[in-house]
């Protein structure tokens, strides 16, 4: 049971390996999105259902989701399965999670994502023990988390980007452009159109001041498709050129010549990261989510690398300090090189021993090898 297009994506390659594994042929049942459903996966109802984040957008559609949650619970005790797989979305997975165990309480649950409790809200890990049976950590420190907190048992079963290890880093004739003149420069403004409208007025200027200090930049702003066109028009403002480019590809691509990046805080961070492409993170969120996220983050970063490394090694930006001033006065050493840039690209080098998994065995087997032990148990 999957909530958004993420945990769509770590449902199909679970049940590729689900498949492989197990001794017997397997079925699946519940909700997805279209990878699942490229893997023969047929959805109860619409992924776009229950994929809401933010408080006002789930308030505005909670008729909605209450059904089907509800809709999810009965199917899942009708079809009595072996293993109960939930992935990510809390919000949602959660809700029918506890309800499962209300009702059948025999059916083990094993929940495919942490919910970042090592971040915010620590009471939910504890809160989890009755209606979940083990988590599948994405992030090496969550297991300590998860014992520390009181929470279930927690396995690192490595994050899918290990997978993409070929896609993103560089050869050497792109390692080369990385040292070639007009520095290419990658911007990130984030994914949600919330993260695009705050952010790029500030990219902008923060560019045409990094530009106006060390010279001309190649800017590549990989878009999320579904946002182009806002991103085009906000970039007619900017002074400097940004060439925008859409696709997975065409994002990889540009990590690999990338001497540098700008980047809104979240999962991108760490592509950048394991790209090996020195950073610069900024985040900026609404006055109302900027009191609330003051009074219940307890981690002392955002960004997910530095959480990693236990360690404030990429700068980070956030509200008032999220100014275009600050932006190109931390990018500037990165890209023009010096102790600065040299530090980070240390730090970027150690990532790799700490996310990857003993054997190199690939994610999904790992999640799939403790989702078939679940389901003997039954």
């Amino acid at each position: 049971m999957a909530g958004e297009d993420s945990g769509d994506q770590l449902g199909a390659k679970l049940m590729v390996s689900l498949r492989d594994l197990a001794p017997e042929p397997v079925t699946f049942g519940g909700v997805g999105g279209e990878a699942m459903a490229g893997q023969g996966f047929a959805s109860l109802f619409p992924l776009d259902d229950v994929a809401v984040m933010g408080y006002l957008p789930v308030l505005a559609r909670a008729r909605t989701l209450l059904a089907r949650i509800r809709q999810t619970v009965d199917d899942v005790v009708a079809a009595e399965p072996d293993v109960l797989v939930i992935i990510d979305s809390p919000g949602f997975t959660h809700a029918v999670a506890r309800r499962v165990r209300k009702r059948r309480p025999g059916i083990p649950i094993v929940d495919y994502v942490s919910p970042s409790v090592w971040a915010w809200r620590p009471w939910r890990a504890a809160g989890m023990r009755p209606f979940i049976d083990h988590v599948l950590a994405l992030l090496p420190f969550e297991p300590e988390a998860h014992r520390r907190l009181n929470g279930p048992p927690c396995t690192y079963v490595g994050h899918p980007l290990i997978e993409r290890f070929s896609e993103l880093r560089p050869n050497a004739s792109e390692r080369d452009l990385r040292q070639a003149r007009p520095w290419s420069l990658v911007v990130l403004p984030g994914s949600r159109r919330s993260e695009i409208e705050r952010l790029m007025p500030v990219f902008g200027p923060a560019l045409a001041r990094l530009s106006s200090g060390i010279g001309p930049v190649d800017a590549v702003l990989p878009a999320v498709t579904r946002h182009r066109a806002l991103i085009e028009r906000l970039a007619l403002a900017w002074e400097v050129p940004v060439r925008i480019v859409s696709g997975e590809a065409a994002k990889y691509a540009a990590f690999r010549r990338a001497r540098a990046a700008l980047a809104a805080s979240g999962t991108v961070t760490l592509e950048l990261a394991l790209a090996g492409v020195p950073m610069v993170v900024a985040y900026k969120v609404s006055r109302l989510e900027e009191v609330v996220a003051r009074r219940l983050i307890q981690v002392p970063s955002i960004v997910l690398p530095n959480l990693i490394l236990a360690e404030n090694a990429m700068p980070e930006f956030v509200q008032a300090e999220c100014t275009p001033e600050r932006l190109a006065q931390a990018l500037t050493p990165l890209v023009v090189g010096g102790p600065a840039r040299d530090r980070q690209t240390e730090a970027l080098d150690r990532i790799d021993g700490l996310m990857r998994l003993s054997g190199d065995e690939p994610p999904s087997r790992s999640a799939a090898r403790i989702v078939l032990s679940a389901a003997r148990t039954r």
